[in-house]
């Protein structure tokens, strides 16, 4: 298997359950048992196993396998063989005391982690999932649509939510239309169109409005 596919999953796996201060190093150089040694820290027994289980769901998610696990019984430190990585899962006093950085610690390789790396797809996804993931943040980018622009995530009621207009485009439209209330041009063309009180009488009698006027309109 690609250590770089593995190394991704093992990853994942840890930032699934919220894995603390994880770094990979690259041990080709040191040992010619395995090629990657990865370090997080987890802050109870519970949450360790936690990350344990997480790392083997991962990794057998890719095809990969898992030689062994130990240390789940009191969870202080934990070590899962995934042949061509060691993964060693400690609390952070156990983690301090033992210090591996210093062992294992020459070549550091780097890696983008969850926060530094929106919208990439896991090492479990495959290219469909990631092309629906980058649609997805298209869409969310230039979804603008008259005005409106439309948040893809659903609401409570499972609807998408809907953001108002920008009160100064819709300013600037109404004012073209003649239906701003707050441009004098614009109120006094409202008013010659709107039907006065006599003449709205006139119209439900069913005659023009002006009739029965004299020459002086009295």
């Amino acid at each position: 298997m690609d250590i770089r596919k593995l190394q991704r999953a093992i990853v994942d796996g840890l930032e699934g359950v919220k894995a603390q201060d994880i770094v990979v190093f690259n041990t080709e150089h040191l040992s010619p048992l395995f090629e990657r040694v990865v370090i997080a820290s987890g802050t109870s027994n519970r949450q360790t196993k936690a990350l344990a289980a997480g790392v083997r769901d991962e990794v057998k998610g890719i095809g990969g396998e898992i030689l062994s696990m130990e240390g789940e019984d009191n969870g202080e430190w934990i070590i899962v063989d995934c042949g061509s990585a060691v993964v060693h899962i400690m609390q952070p006093a156990i983690r301090q005391y033992y210090h591996l950085e210093e062992i294992w610690g020459g070549k550091a390789v780097r890696m983008k982690l969850a926060s530094q790396r929106k919208g990439l797809a896991k090492a479990s996804e495959g290219p469909a999932e990631a092309g629906r993931q980058a649609r997805s943040a298209c869409s969310l980018r230039h979804g603008r649509r008259a005005g409106r622009t439309q948040d893809r995530r659903p609401a409570q009621d499972g609807r998408p939510q809907v953001h108002a207009e920008d009160p100064d485009r819709r300013h600037q439209r109404a004012r073209a239309q003649g239906r701003c209330t707050r441009c004098p041009q614009a109120r006094g063309a409202q008013a010659r169109l709107t039907p006065g009180p006599r003449r709205e009488a006139d119209d439900r009698r069913g005659r023009p409005a002006h009739a029965g006027l004299g020459r002086d309109g009295l």
